[in-house]
């Protein structure tokens, strides 16, 4: 694209937004293949002792986070698969606005990777696979995958971030 193009992938002179997609394209990937690995050879229910701690486990989300809204009629399908485009569509902006501020795009790239991944899901099965399940003594976490990993992780860069920026702001 030209120099002045407005869809441009360079971000401000201070870097490229490509680096990020790139990473949030690698999440996406990884996401996806563990997904169709599981789905290929797990029943839904299904489960495999792997550690005291730890199952492979094949559940469906019908809702977001915790299962939030599973039980709804079905509508809660497009609600969240709307929230995902357009947190897609938002994310990309600040990306594209803010690529050289290194642990925001990070944690960008992370987020938008997991919110394409289960936004991929609900489109193509009308749920979230999930599949990784830990547990200690009768406790078990909620199942979740990959996209939620990257989601979680680019949160708490988020967070981080912002507190590094307070902090230097000082």
């Amino acid at each position: 694209m030209a120099r002045g193009d407005t869809l441009s992938l360079r971000g401000s002179a201070t870097g490229s937004m490509l680096p990020w997609l790139g990473l949030a394209l690698i999440i996406l990937i990884v996401d996806q293949l563990t997904k169709v690995l599981i789905l290929g050879h797990y029943k839904h229910g299904d489960s495999t002792y792997i550690t005291p701690f730890f199952n492979l486990v094949r559940a469906h989300n019908t809702g977001a986070a915790f299962s939030f809204l599973a039980a709804a009629s079905g509508w809660q399908r497009w609600l969240f698969t709307g929230i995902g485009v357009a947190a897609t569509v938002f994310i990309v902006y600040l990306l594209r606005t803010h690529p050289g501020q290194k642990l925001f795009s990070f944690a960008l790239a992370c987020i938008l990777g997991g919110a394409v991944g289960n936004v991929i899901d609900r489109l193509l099965h009308g749920y979230v696979v999930d599949f990784l399940q830990f547990h200690w003594g009768g406790w078990y976490f909620p199942a979740f995958n990959v996209a939620d990993a990257g989601i979680t992780v680019g949160a708490v860069c988020l967070v981080l971030d912002e507190l590094l920026r307070v902090r230097r702001s000082r």
